[in-house]
This record gives structure tokens, sequence and C-alpha cells, in this order.
């Protein structure tokens, strides 16, 4: 072992016992640290649990995307609509000023926008 590697970590080692085994203060310090160990191992599986259902929840999204992609089924002009809809919620500011139409899988959109949310603003 490294010769300075060893007296830092000796400095460190006696300094947090002397921090713990304090006459005035250890035993306040010890029960945080007790208290601080127990919270994090009754904490932590649940940390684990929501962790886990989020990386399966995303892992299942990631596969129905990777799946509509490579899908060539045709949807219904109703559900076409209610797909623009969505996603045009997220890009204007009042999407319900926005007429949706859409004719054998055809698009069209009409009404006001307003001009910096215009594809072309610069």
């Amino acid at each position: 072992m490294n010769p300075q590697l060893a007296l830092l970590s000796g400095i460190g080692l006696g300094a947090t016992l002397m921090y713990m085994v304090d006459p005035d203060r250890g035993k306040r310090r010890r029960a945080r640290v007790r208290d601080k160990l127990a919270r994090v191992t009754h904490k932590a599986p649940d940390a684990i649990g929501a962790t886990a259902r989020d990386i399966s929840n995303r892992v299942r999204g990631l596969a129905a995307q990777a799946a509509a992609t490579f899908s060539s089924e045709d949807v219904s002009d109703e559900v076409l609509v209610a797909r623009v809809r969505s996603k045009m919620g997220r890009v204007v500011s009042h999407p319900s000023s926005i007429q949706v139409t859409a004719n054998q899988g055809r698009v069209i959109l009409s009404g006001p926008i307003l001009q910096n949310e215009t594809a072309g603003h610069s």
C-alpha cells in the first residue's frame, strides 16, 4: 500500500473515531448515524421497486413504439385525427383553435396559429 495513502487513511479513521466517541456529543452522533442507516434500509426496497417498475415500463413503451414503427396496418381517419391532435398539443400553445380533419389517410390542418409557432419563423 502507498505510504501516503496509508497515512491519510489512518488520519481519517482516527478523526472519525474521535468524532463518534466524543464524550460530550458522541452518543447523539452515533444515534443519528444509526437512525440514518435504519431509514436507508427501510427506503431502499421501495426505491429499488420503483426503479424496477420504471425501467420495465420504459422497456415496454420502447417495444410498443418499435412494433408500431414497423407495423403497416391502416388506421381509421378518426384514430389518425386523434393521434395528430395528441402530438399537436405538445407543439402549439392553442391546439383547440386548429381544426384537424382526415380523409383516406390524408390530414388537413386549418385555423389560426401564432407567428412564432410557424415552421418558417426565423
